[in-house]
This record gives structure tokens, C-alpha cells and sequence, in this order.
């Protein structure tokens, strides 16, 4: 357990005693101590071992003993306490937008609300709107919110879903009785979230596969059990179905449920016009039996779509003329930009950050901490920065890994649209990634014209998580993203995929047209971590849903372009 870890508990017990009505004075010690341990520059344990720990400004004696039971036990009885006393659906209101612990408990009070359904029935009732502090606007929020919220719950990250998928599979695949299995559906077209699992399976022997797989530890519920078709209601909340297709069948079966519902009319509209009736089963009346599902496409005078394109955006045409794109891959991917340390809210030091690009054999790895105004995200003064580019210059001189370091800085871009240190600031550093923390709720014209300042800056390099969307959790802020696009090409700045999960920012439903527009992509992992760094991959996979290729994408480049290529002032 580290410093965040400690850190976000106690915030969590500050809001936990908020909603019960607890002493204000406590509320603030505990919020006032989590922000003490975000920003402490030494590690947790040493700090303990040392004993100094109630030497840290708003840390007192009862405070103190608590972070101390969780950095050695890992467990701190009095949160999970306190957190058991208060209903979990109460808890849920906070996901709510305008929803803080006050609000919460007051609809907790008076209305004696435990879950998202009961304040769903409440909004739409109207006996919200006459509570302190709420009125006709709150309450229409709540229920817009809700719609969302509730929409949001029934899908989940794909990254999530792979978690979840992959010792599914692996368990199938180990079947004797298994002649062919495939995640198939959305999660194998890799969009950026999941609804259901659709596994396809080809066997002669479907009892002994539905056997197994509704009955597995993943199982929560068995929904339906057939000898064709079973679901089951995992222990997480999403349901997986399994498909048993007879071996002949399966490659049609894989390519009507891989491609979306869109992409499948087209296909069927295509083989009608060449005498061809196709559906999950056949393509009558072919005559050959296709082994698999680039088969049926040449059948079908088209080129392999690769299963992350087939969306009905332009890929059965370009597939009919030979102009599919070939597509990035996660190979071509040398480095990354987007990388935090323990100089801002990293939980990795810079060296451990450094060795493990070194494991991942990148040729490079940009550091870009956040700059001062992100203090929720213990964002770098001054000192802070030349201290940490001055550690970066002694680490690469080291030789001790070949990954090359990049000194960057993810900066802050104000209400203004300026940026949060000086052009002279900027000037010494090797890149500068600017991007917006805070003011979402600014109206489209004035966020476009925020955002396009900032990339006219003569020193920004790359434009991070553009919309500041958060999948299943927050939706992006209003800006005319095809203005900012439109700037960025204009301006020669480079454009973030962000690779985390829960962003996955720019939406691959503008990459193809930017691209041809000549716009430059840098696919980065907004790494928090060691282990984020992984996140590469998710941006990829949604790199290739918006047809970019290798000469799209920055950090495909070898190390000595990619220094020449920063080494241009403004690119």
C-alpha cells in the first residue's frame, strides 16, 4: 500500500463521515491529512520506519495510528466499519453529478433513499425538488444523470471485459471436446466498451462444453442451459452466452457475430447482389466450404476486414477496391509520451518507470508529470520540475538503460487558455503535453477557444485526452473537436490516443478522417504506474478501429527521428 492508496482512504473517510454528519473538524483533518500524504515527496514506509510520521503537518496521534495499521496490515478496521454503516446505494448517489456526501445524506434523511432505483422513482415523482438545496434544476439532473448512470452499468470497459474473458476462453480452449473457440461480438471488434460475452464454439460433443461452462467457479447464475445455446450471469454482473456452431457453419457464425448490425447488412445486401443468400449458418449457393472467414470475404470479392474495422464506416467499400489500410500494430509501438512518476501522482519513481520501458524494449520513454496548478495530482512547482529534469539528464548519461528519456511536462492549460508555466519555462524542457483538469462546464465556443490558444503555443508539442471523457463515468466536455482537430494540423501539433481504459480519448470515430486530413497521432498510455504502461495496447486496439497506420502514429518512429522530430521548436 502506498502513499495514494493511504491518501484515498482517508479522503474516502472524510466523505464517509460527511454523509453521517460527523464534526466538521474531523471531516477537514481527515481531508486535510489525505493531502499531506499525496504530496509527501519521501516513501510511506520510510517515513514510519523512521518514526517522523507525526511530524507531518496535519497528520495527528489518532490519524497517524490509523495510516500506520494500513501500511502494515494493509487493512483499517475503522473504515471498513464506517463503510458498513452506511447503506451502499447511498454511496452509489455519489457517482451523480452535482451529488456530493451533504445532498446524499439529506435524500438519505428525509427521504430515506438506499438505492439508484428508489431515487429514480423519487425524481420522477417530484419529491426531490422541494428539498433544501435542490429545486426543479437539481432534480432534472438527477434524472438525466441517472439515465446515464444506469445506461453506464450495463456495460463495461473492454479492458475489463478481457480480464474477464481470457480464463473463460483459455478454460474452453483446453476442451478436447473444442475443435474451435472465439470471443466473438463487440469485445473481438475491440470497442472501447462491452455489453455481453459471445462465445462460439465448434464441437462435436456440445453437452460436455455447456457442462463445463455453466458450471465453473466464474458462474453466478446459469440463465439458460440448451444443447445450442446456454447463458450465464457471471460473478460480476455481465452475462456471457455460448454459441455451439457445427464445424462447417463456423466461419459464417464468427463473421455474423464478430461484425456489427450495420456492418452485417451490408454484407448480406452485397451477397444478394451476386446471387448469394448469407446468414450465420451459410452462403448459399456456394459451392466451396470456406475454413474460414477470409474465405467467405473472397467469396464475396472483398478483401480480409480485420474484425476492429467492420463498423459500416467505409470498410466493405475500401475492401472492394483493395484499399484497406494496413493497420497499426502493437509491435510498431517504440515508446510513449504520457508517463507520470512519484514527482506528481505517479506511484513509480522515475527509474522504475525507465526500467520497465526498458523490459517493454522501447527505444524511448517521455516523462510528462503534472504541472503546478493539478495540486489534486501533487503537480510540480518549479523546484520540483528542475529537480526532476535534472535527474532525467543524470540517468540518461548513466547508460544504465537502453531506453532513452524524454524530459517532458504535462501542463496545465488555464480557463484562458494559457498554459501554466512560462514560455521560458517550457522552452528547456524536450516536449510539452497540455491538456484541461478542470472548468468542464464552460460553454462550447469558450472550452474551442481554451483548448486552440493552448495549441497555438509556440512550445506545445501534443494535445492530451482532447474531450476529457471518462467511460461509464463522465461524459465529454462540449468543444467543437473538429475545430481543435483542424488546429492541430494547422498548428503541426501532435494529437493523443490515450491508451487508459477509462479514456481511450480521441474517440476512433474521427481518427480516419483526421489522419487523411494529416493529422499526427501519439498513442499514450497516460501511464500512472509501471504497470500502466501496459495501456499501450488499449490504445492500439482503438488505433486500428480508426484505420490509423504505422506512418500515422509519432511514436512509431526509431529513437533519431523522434529527436529530430521534437527537436523542431512548435514541430
Amino acid at each position: 500500500m502506498d502513499k495514494h492508496d493511504i491518501a484515498k482512504i482517508l479522503d474516502e473517510i472524510a466523505l464517509l463521515l460527511e454523509i453521517q454528519g460527523d464534526n466538521p473538524f474531523k471531516i477537514r483533518a481527515y481531508e486535510r491529512a489525505a493531502r499531506s500524504i499525496e504530496n509527501l515527496d519521501a516513501d510511506i514506509h520510510e517515513v514510519i520506519k523512521k518514526g517522523s510520521l507525526r511530524d507531518i503537518p496535519g497528520i495527528g496521534e489518532k490519524i497517524a495510528e490509523k495510516i500506520e495499521t494500513l501500511v502494515k496490515t494493509g487493512k483499517l478496521p475503522y473504515y471498513i466499519d464506517l463503510k458498513a454503516s452506511i447503506p451502499k446505494g447511498v454511496l452509489e448517489f455519489l457517482k451523480i453529478p452535482g451529488l456530493g456526501a451533504k445532498k446524499a445524506k439529506i435524500l438519505y434523511d428525509k427521504l430515506g433513499l438506499k438505492s439508484i432505483e428508489e431515487l429514480k422513482k423519487a425524481a420522477q415523482k417530484n419529491l426531490i425538488a422541494d428539498l433544501p438545496g435542490f429545486g426543479e434544476k437539481s432534480q432534472k439532473k438527477i434524472l438525466d444523470s441517472l439515465d446515464k448512470l444506469l445506461s453506464y452499468n450495463k456495460r463495461h470497459l473492454w479492458w475489463d471485459a478481457e480480464s474477464i474473458a481470457e480464463p473463460i476462453l483459455e478454460g474452453l480452449k483446453k476442451l478436447k471436446e473444442v475443435d474451435r473457440v472465439e470471443v466473438a461480438g463487440s469485445f473481438r471488434r475491440k470497442l472501447e466498451t462491452v455489453g455481453d460475452l459471445d462465445f462460439l464454439v465448434a464441437t462435436k460433443k456440445p453437452k460436455a462444453v455447456m457442462d463445463f461452462f455453466t458450471t465453473q467457479k466464474w458462474v453466478s447464475e446459469v440463465l439458460n442451459k440448451g444443447e445450442a445455446k446456454s447463458s450465464i450471469r457471471l460473478k460480476n454482473g455481465m452475462q456471457a452466452d455460448l454459441r455451439v456452431i457445427p464445424d462447417k457453419s463456423y466461419p459464417f457464425a464468427e463473421l455474423y457475430f464478430t461484425g456489427s448490425k450495420e456492418h452485417n447488412i451490408k454484407l448480406r445486401e452485397r451477397a444478394l447482389s451476386m446471387g448469394y443468400h448469407l446468414n450465420e449458418y451459410s452462403l448459399d449457393p456456394l459451392k466451396i466450404k470456406p475454413k474460414a472467414e477470409k474465405d467467405v470475404y473472397q467469396a464475396l470479392k472483398l478483401s480480409y476486414i480485420p474484425p476492429e474495422l467492420r463498423e459500416d464506416m467505409g470498410e466493405i467499400e475500401a475492401a472492394a477496391v483493395g484499399k484497406l489500410p494496413k493497420l497499426i500494430e502493437e509491435k510498431d509501438i517504440l515508446g510513449a509520451f504520457h508517463c507520470h512518476t512519484t514527482y506528481s501522482d505517479g506511484h513509480n519513481t522515475l527509474e522504475e518507470m525507465v526500467k520497465r520501458a526498458d523490459e517493454l524494449n522501447w527505444a524511448y520513454i517521455g516523462i510528462a508529470d503534472h504541472s503546478k496548478s493539478s495540486f489534486q495530482a501533487n503537480g510540480m512547482q518549479l523546484d520540483r520540475l528542475e529537480e526532476q529534469l535534472a535527474a532525467i539528464k543524470k540517468l540518461n548519461l548513466s547508460g544504465k538503460y537502453k531506453a532513452h528519456i524524454f524530459a517532458g511536462l504535462e501542463c496545465d492549460i488555464m480557463t484562458n487558455g494559457k498554459l501554466d508555466f512560462a514560455d521560458s519555462v517550457l522552452k528547456e524542457l524536450d516536449y510539452v503535453i497540455v491538456s484541461i483538469h478542470r472548468s468542464f462546464t464552460l460553454s462550447q465556443k469558450d472550452q474551442t477557444k481554451r483548448l486552440i490558444k493552448a495549441i497555438e503555443n509556440p512550445y506545445t508539442t501534443m494535445v492530451a485526452h482532447p474531450t476529457g471523457r471518462l467511460l461509464l463515468k463522465r461524459e465529454p466536455y462540449a468543444i467543437d473537436i473538429d475545430k481543435v482537430i483542424d488546429a492541430c494540423i494547422a498548428n503541426n501539433k501532435i494529437m493523443e490516443l490515450n491508451g487508459n481504459p477509462m479514456r481511450l480519448d480521441l474517440d476512433w470515430r474521427y481518427w480516419h478522417k483526421a489522419s487523411q486530413k494529416g493529422l499526427k497521432c501519439a498513442i499514450n498510455p497516460d501511464a500512472h504506474s509501471v504497470h500502466d504502461l501496459e495501456y499501450v495496447r488499449a490504445g492500439v486496439n482503438i488505433a486500428r478501429k480508426g484505420w490509423l497506420e504505422k506512418k500515422h502514429v509519432v511514436n512509431s518512429l526509431p529513437l533519431d527521428q523522434i529527436k529530430k522530430l521534437l527537436n523542431q521548436k512548435g514541430l
